[in-house]
This record gives C-alpha cells, sequence and structure tokens, in this order.
C-alpha cells in the first residue's frame, strides 16, 4: 500500500480551466444562508465541491487510479489497495485535511469491444475542512464504479453513494451549529476523456442533523450536473445553481 501527499488534485487543475473559460456562465458567489434550508444546503454543496475536498475530488481521484491500473496491470479480478492524505494548497480561501483509504477491484467484460473494462471502489475517509461560510470535521465512505476505461471509450461513466457525517459551524449564522448527515447517490456521471471534465448526471441527496439551538432537520432532493463545474441542486422545494469548484451557490 502506497501513502501519497497531494496538495492540490489534477481534477482541480483541470477543472480550473473549464472555470477559466466559462466564468461568467455560472454562480460564483455564495447567499448568505438565511433559513434552514439554505444551511441544508450548504452542507450539501461542502460535500460536493473541489475545494472543500468534496465528492468531485474522490470521484478524480478514483478515475485517474483506474485508469492508471487498467494501462499498467489488466488482470481480471485484481484488487488494489491505496490510500491519500491530502491537504489544500498554500494560500487557498478554504483550507482542508483528509485521509482516506481505497480499495479497487477490476471487472472485465469479454464481451463488450468499447466498454470491456469497469472498476469497483471502495472508501473510507475522515478530516476536517474550514471555508469562509462552513467548517466541518467528518468523516464517510463511497462505494463507486466507473466504466468506460477501455482505449476507444470517450467518456467515463460513475455510479454509487456518498456518505459523510460529523459535527459543522455555520460563519454566516453562528447559531447554526451541531452535528450532520449527507448520502449522495450518484447516477450515471459522464466525464470526458481524456480531460475529465463533467458533462452531465444526477444524484438524489438526502442531508439530516441536529443544532441546539433550531433543532434537528431532514431534508431530500435531487441534484442535476449541467455540465463543466456547475450543478443545479433542488431540496425542499428550493433551487439552488451549485458551483462544484468552490461549493457556492445561488438560491434562485
Amino acid at each position: 500500500m502506497i501513502m501519497k501527499t497531494l496538495k492540490l488534485s489534477f481534477v482541480m487543475l483541470l477543472m480550473l480551466g473549464v472555470a477559466a473559460c466559462t466564468k461568467n456562465n455560472g454562480p460564483h458567489v455564495i447567499n448568505v444562508p438565511t433559513d434552514p434550508t439554505d444551511q441544508a444546503a450548504s452542507l450539501v454543496t461542502s460535500s460536493l465541491a473541489v475545494n472543500s475536498n468534496g465528492a468531485v475530488n474522490m470521484i478524480g481521484d478514483f478515475t485517474i487510479d483506474a485508469q492508471f491500473k487498467i494501462n499498467t496491470d489488466t488482470l481480471c479480478g485484481t484488487t488494489w489497495a491505496d490510500s491519500v492524505s491530502r491537504t489544500s494548497a498554500t494560500g487557498a480561501t478554504t483550507t482542508y485535511s483528509y485521509k482516506s483509504k481505497y480499495s479497487y477491484t477490476l471487472n472485465c467484460n469479454d464481451t463488450s469491444t468499447t466498454n470491456k473494462y469497469s472498476v469497483a471502489s471502495s472508501l473510507i475517509y475522515s478530516g476536517s475542512f474550514n471555508g469562509p461560510n462552513l467548517s466541518s470535521s467528518n468523516s464517510g465512505s463511497s462505494i463507486f464504479t466507473v466504466s468506460g476505461l477501455g482505449k476507444s471509450s470517450t467518456a467515463y461513466v460513475v455510479n454509487g453513494e456518498y456518505k459523510s457525517s460529523g459535527s459543522f459551524q455555520s460563519k454566516a449564522d453562528t447559531t447554526y451549529s451541531g452535528s450532520s448527515s449527507v448520502d449522495i447517490v450518484i447516477s450515471n456521471l459522464t466525464i470526458s476523456r481524456p480531460l475529465r471534465v463533467i458533462k452531465s448526471g444526477s444524484a438524489t441527496i438526502a442531508v439530516s442533523g441536529s443544532t441546539p439551538k433550531h433543532g434537528s432537520f431532514s431534508y431530500t432532493g435531487t441534484l442535476v450536473f449541467t455540465g463543466g463545474n456547475t450543478a443545479t441542486l433542488t431540496l425542499n422545494g428550493n433551487v439552488y445553481l451549485v458551483d462544484l469548484l468552490s461549493g457556492n451557490y445561488i438560491r434562485r
């Protein structure tokens, strides 16, 4: 097992290029959360965002490592283990530190020429982040599969589930602090090859928690990946435009 320390993810470097080309087309400022649904939206978007080491970063690690393993060792049924220690880049607005352990298994479909290889991954992680609007100490797990690893494939397709639970503290309203749990089930997340740009996909969302001053909360919703670094989150009937790099959102 190899321990890797990463300051800035390969996915983030690529997606920053996308953001630079589309900076006038997506949300780049966050609404100050004013009600419990907005607070829950902050928990969901930080669980996704690159700059808080959310699910998008972990999916990036997974697709990069899976492709590398396929290119170097294509023995069907092989299982690999890996671990990552990841910290935010120097000077980042949101800082984080996480440790993760991955397990990968290569599956083969000998009847397919365009989608012969897929990889199943499981992950456990723990750490914390501290951003302008929210801080959190949390741990969790994920189970993902990725297909489209063959040489002739033009896109990766990712399916699976990401979970996070722990404590949080809102910076916008300090009365919102307590415990939370986020569950994101991702369906057909399509990432172009070779540039690894998100093209489409969807997810179901469940977020719950408890705060001493505001009591408990529980919401369900949906997320649609709209291309590049953007997504649309619908939570408790409210619609948010989300920047997947920063976790910032605009409430419609």
